[in-house]
């Protein structure tokens, strides 16, 4: 527990610690219109990489694949403090991602293969409160980094951490299964993989912003990603070792878990890669402080994740915990997007502390209901699947909301440029929250009503998301956990099931 735990420390500082610096790193190396891509690139390798690294960790032990993970990820994290352009810096966020997702996966499944379902809701809410820490100390600390120092220790404060992990797993991880040695990588199937879902990221990302819904660009890329979905299916139909074995998702309460993941990851990247943004340029917050402004939205991410865990553990029920989590991230995500220019700090910390609860209720519940519901064999591959779906939920979460709020930040700077009270288009890409304070009065107000425009309208179509949760929620059924003997049969299939 004690490598999983910095591991997963790890794993949830890189973003958060970022997120503070990414109005600095915009006006430094130019670009507002790919700002997205440098959260999507990193979500994107990590949702291709992640059932990979699942599969892999099945096939080879957890222990080779998940220092493996950690040594590509310190690899990714000193190439983007390396950066010297926006590109170069969302393709080191790729590489960072694609260990990124081994490492997730991997504390999730090694939980899964050593502690059983009786037990795990305790030590996964153990592991989902440190995600609560780092998401509090990552802001603190990229925030006083780019106050001080310089943006590029964001990625290099990595190192140091990384390589702790690297000798702590690697010694206190011995023990695991090695696992086969035998195995056929699903290549083929990857390939497909990685085909459809970068063509999906790419219409949330592009469609209505750099081309009409109608181009055909955007139709070709809806023809390819219906395409390589429809191959991905019939080629892990047929491979003896599928990276995503599709049986797993035959079972209802699977499938329900991951709708949730898909959802709560859709819901947490947009309030935590755009709050920011509100707060430094509109609340006026330095890099630093808008990393304790998030606090109350951590703090009760930390506090509700631990006391579901101790709940579920004695109880044993669950099913209750999807439903009011999922209420209460679309009211918190609501109450955001009615925020305005004039909006106080205790307002906006009241409405985090509503997301988080909600946050709290569905980060661990989704991956717990998950596991229960596969065979030990599994654990795996349905672990990298579901997180697979909370990644994914993620990655078109940053690219659709991306688009919302840039877009709509532009047409406000447009139409105040056009009366002439406002900067143009030409001035957004280079603005940071420093430079925004030595501007004319008219100038500053208009920025600052465009940022919020962009934030309520980025809030209120997540809130929409969010409330589907509900729906999927309410017809999660209440299976009891297995024990601590492995061997016990899963739920029933669908077809069993009706």
């Amino acid at each position: 527990m004690s490598g999983l735990v910095i591991a997963m420390l790890l794993a949830q500082l890189d973003n958060m610690i970022v997120a503070p610096a990414l109005p600095t790193i915009v006006g430094d190396l130019g670009g507002l219109e790919h700002l997205s891509w440098v959260t999507t690139g990193y979500i994107l390798a990590t949702t291709v990489a992640t059932p990979i690294w699942g599969k892999l960790g099945d096939l080879f032990g957890r222990r080779i694949t998940f220092v493996s993970a950690v040594a590509l990820f310190l690899v990714g994290s000193m190439l983007c403090g390396m950066a010297q352009n926006m590109a170069e810096l969302i393709a080191f966020r790729a590489v960072q991602g694609l260990g990124a997702g081994g490492l997730m996966v991997g504390v999730l499944s090694i939980i899964g293969e050593m502690i059983p379902p009786t037990d795990r809701s305790k030590y996964q809410g153990v592991m989902m409160a440190v995600m609560p820490v780092a998401m509090i100390g990552g802001p603190l600390i990229g925030g006083f980094i780019t106050d001080h120092l310089d943006w590029r220790w964001a990625f290099y404060v990595n190192l140091p951490l990384g390589l702790v992990t690297l000798v702590v797993s690697w010694i206190t991880l011995a023990r695991l299964p090695r696992g086969t040695g035998r195995a056929r990588i699903d290549w083929f199937g990857t390939a497909l993989l990685t085909v459809w879902i970068t063509s999906l990221v790419l219409i949330a990302t592009w469609g209505g912003t750099q081309y009409d819904w109608d181009s055909p660009q955007i139709l070709g890329l809806a023809a390819l990603t219906v395409a390589g979905l429809v191959a991905f299916i019939v080629v892990e139909r047929r491979q003896a070792e599928p990276i995503m074995p599709l049986h797993i998702f035959a079972n209802r309460n699977f499938v329900l878990a991951g709708g949730i993941a898909f959802i709560s990851g859709f819901a947490l990247f947009g309030a935590i890669g755009y709050l920011p943004q509100y707060q430094q340029f509109v609340q006026g917050a330095s890099a630093t402080n808008s990393g304790l402004l998030l606090m109350p939205l951590m703090a009760a991410v930390m506090v509700v994740s631990i006391a579901a865990g101790q709940i579920i553990g004695r109880t044993g029920k669950y099913r209750i915990f999807p439903i009011v989590g999922s209420a209460l991230v679309a009211t918190g995500m609501f109450l955001f997007a009615t925020v305005d220019t004039g909006t106080s700090q205790t307002a906006t910390a009241l409405y985090m502390v509503v997301l988080g609860a909600g946050m709290g209720c569905l980060m661990q519940t989704s991956t717990l209901i998950a596991q229960n519901s596969l065979e030990l064999r599994d654990i795996g591959a349905g672990t990298g699947a579901s997180t697979f779906l909370r990644n994914m939920g993620s990655s078109l979460g940053v690219s659709i909301l991306g688009a919302i709020y840039t877009h709509h930040l532009t047409a406000s700077l447009t139409e105040s440029a056009a009366g002439g009270t406002g900067s143009g288009p030409g001035e957004i890409a280079s603005m940071t929250p420093a430079m925004l304070k030595s501007m004319p009065e008219a100038v500053r107000h208009a920025f600052q009503q465009a940022v919020t425009d962009g934030i309520s309208h980025l809030f209120l179509w997540g809130s929409m998301v969010a409330a589907a949760g509900i729906v999927v929620a309410l017809f999660i059924r209440q299976v009891a956990l297995r024990g601590s003997k492995p061997a016990a049969k899963p739920e029933p299939a669908l077809s069993d099931a009706n």
